[in-house]
């Protein structure tokens, strides 16, 4: 009996080696958790404590990066064709990428972050006051610009080589400039398949940890007994199950559909927050907060806290670990909003991706966070501070000292279901887009077996204890990664100055005079290859006399002008000869360029080298020329007659002595 072959889009050359490696990472993890966290671990602070420095300035380059592009002339470039439209309205965008790039970690954080830091050691010295501005500025540093950033130059250039030059979405996509069509073999697999592991590690144990916090509430509000395995199995066996029929369901349904829930879910528990917290001291904190980081932006941005060795360890833990996190990430996040963004121009993307999310961030870490220290100030007498190592029940606690708690923790556990799912779902798409090269449409089992795969290794993972190693492993991929990163920029900035030439190009100087009247010989001569021989024969005959029956004419009427055929055969020039400034001189000489091996083949078929000659004018002063192939004698001579009128204005004009008083007329003697 012969079994059905099974369809699949997978790559072998993506999947194999992803899988073998993230199979023996996880299994070393499970079954040696302790050996493996200890050795991930001591490579991870070797990097946190020596390498640090790539971090800072990596994340620095990525924000100036990215505000160049904004306020730059490459801003007005669309990703996509020039008439691309945006596939999703700018509220369902904002609301994908939002759930997408923090999800979870804007309910793990957003309570025990601030109160970590206002209650650490490293700030003790200080007062209340200064402690709770030293809280909010950091962890606005953490979850602002730089975070963004990051994701946001990964999901900028996938967005602009898949959209812009039509190729995968995909890692590999991004170093076309770069490595032209060797992204199609073993270096794209290479770097597809970096991304691919990066990918499923980070959601692994994001997911790991979202599943504890969602137990932790669910035991706070009663409706479960206790935290252990067994209810966190039961909660992965629901979530990774809505997470799926989300992902089968795609994009334009499922994963728009809740995060658009989400976001309308978020808005209302901030608005009860902010209403029933300290509002008068949120809103204060809140500007406050925004000035300190403002005028803090480049201290904290270049801040290594090499004077520092107090606060280096905290450095380490907090700064360069987010640093690591948010890069470890960004293949995720960056393939995911690029996916989502077809159709806006770059500026309007990194305004998006930069300051929205940033100040909603600031809005949603001050109103949790700071009403968390308020509270621990001035009502829990340190009960909060005295939670700072029990994250996951810190949000539920906090919402403990507001009117409605039990609604509000539903709320917070709705949200973080939500989050949990979307973060899932848009996994699943993104890493089958990276397993497949970005197939279209896929079989659905490849999406079912993602998620059972996350949902497995998770549960294996928080079962035996090897999140931790995983973490640290997500944490070192972040390095290589970073390197990179900074590759994309050099590809992206060698695309978009390619893509600004290509659409401003005007037309060649040489089509200015065209009537039509020589119009079949002018198509001859712009299909047909010019060699060397052919270049030369224009030289001999165009050229020189053109330039002949000028220098005659230019004696008839008393100017002093001469003819200069130099040592080299393929250059001709003209002159007009004067004792007190530059002379005037017009020449033609014969260059050549490299012709693209896409068009060698098909738009020059009598081409027999890659190099195409063409005679190219150049002028006295040094301005650049131009091909003037295409002239007839004629149009030759009248463009040399609009040089010399040019040069004869300007010699009249006092203000550009400066400019043509000159000796170097020595070419003449």
């Amino acid at each position: 009996m012969n079994l059905p072959r099974l369809r699949t889009t997978l790559s072998r050359g993506v999947i194999i080696p992803s899988m073998l490696f993230i199979i023996a990472v996880s299994l070393l993890s499970a079954v040696f958790p302790a050996l493996t966290n200890n050795l991930l671990t001591q490579v991870k602070q070797f990097i946190f404590v020596n390498l640090n420095w790539i971090y800072v300035w990596s994340v620095t380059a990525f924000v100036i990066f990215l505000i160049y592009l904004m306020v730059g002339r490459y801003g007005s470039i669309r990703l996509g064709r020039n008439n691309s439209k945006p596939e999703y309205s700018f509220f369902s965008w904002i609301s994908m990428l939002f759930a997408a790039g923090m999800g979870i970690g804007l309910m793990y954080f957003s309570v025990a972050e601030p109160i970590q830091h206002f209650s650490n050691d490293v700030f003790a010295a200080g007062s209340q006051v200064q402690r709770a501005k030293n809280a909010q500025m950091y962890t606005f540093f953490h979850w602002g610009v730089h975070a963004w950033a990051i994701y946001g130059v990964v999901g900028l250039s996938l967005a602009y080589f898949s959209y812009r030059y039509r190729l995968p979405l995909s890692l590999r996509s991004c170093f076309y400039p770069l490595l032209k069509d060797k992204i199609k073999g073993k270096w794209g697999n290479a770097i597809d398949v970096f991304a691919l592991c990066s990918t499923f590690f980070g959601i692994t144990t994001t997911l790991g940890f979202g599943v504890v916090q969602i137990n932790s509430g669910l035991r706070t509000l009663n409706i479960l007994p206790e935290s252990n395995f067994t209810y966190q199995a039961l909660i992965v066996a629901v979530l990774v199950s809505l997470a799926v029929i989300s992902a089968v369901s795609g994009l334009d349904k499922g994963v728009k559909l809740l995060s658009s829930i989400n976001i309308i879910a978020v808005m209302i528990l901030l608005t009860f927050v902010l209403i029933l917290g300290p509002s008068i001291y949120i809103i204060g904190s809140l500007t406050d907060g925004i000035g300190n980081y403002i005028n803090n932006f480049f201290s904290l941005t270049f801040n290594t806290h090499v004077y520092e060795e107090n606060t280096k360890p905290w450095f380490y833990d907090w700064t360069i670990l987010y640093w690591a996190w948010w890069i470890s990430w960004s293949p995720y996040v960056g393939i995911f909003i690029a996916r989502i963004s077809k159709g806006r121009t770059i500026r309007e993307f990194v305004a998006a991706v930069l300051i929205i999310p940033t100040l909603f961030n600031f809005v949603w870490m001050t109103v949790f966070g700071n009403s968390a220290i308020w509270f621990d100030m001035n009502i829990a007498n340190g009960a909060l501070s005295s939670l700072a190592g029990d994250p996951d029940a810190l949000m539920f606690r906090f919402l403990e000292y507001l009117p409605f708690s039990t609604v509000a923790s539903i709320i917070t556990i709705v949200i973080i279901i939500i989050f949990f799912v979307t973060s899932a779902d848009s996994g699943m798409f993104v890493m089958n887009s990276i397993a497949t090269k970005n197939a279209r449409i896929s079989p659905k089992w490849q999406t079912i077996g993602w998620g059972v795969l996350l949902g497995g290794l998770a549960l294996l993972l928080l079962k035996v204890g090897g999140l931790d190693a995983l973490q640290s492993m997500t944490l070192i991929t972040a390095l290589p990664f970073s390197i990179i990163m900074l590759l994309f920029i050099v590809s992206l900035v060698k695309a978009l100055s390619v893509d600004r030439s290509y659409y401003e190009r005007e037309f060649a100087v040489t089509t200015v005079p065209w009537t039509g009247t020589s119009w079949k010989q002018r198509l001859r001569q712009i299909v047909s290859f010019k060699d060397r021989t052919t270049v030369n024969y224009f030289m001999n005959t165009v050229v020189q006399a053109a330039f002949a029956e000028l220098q005659e004419e230019f004696l008839r009427n008393n100017v002093v002008a001469a003819v200069k055929k130099s040592d080299n055969p393929e250059c001709f020039e003209i002159q007009v000869r004067n004792d007190r400034i530059n002379n005037f001189i017009y020449g033609v000489k014969v260059e050549s360029r490299i012709i693209s091996e896409y068009i060698f083949d098909d738009s020059l078929p009598d081409a027999e080298q890659h190099q195409l000659f063409y005679p190219k004018s150049y002028f006295g002063d040094d301005r650049p020329g131009y091909d003037v192939s295409l002239f007839t004698k004629n149009e030759l001579i009248s463009d040399v007659l609009k040089h010399y009128d040019r040069y004869i204005a300007i010699v009249l004009e006092e203000q550009n002595n400066m400019f043509i008083s000159s000796e170097d007329n020595y070419r003449l003697k």
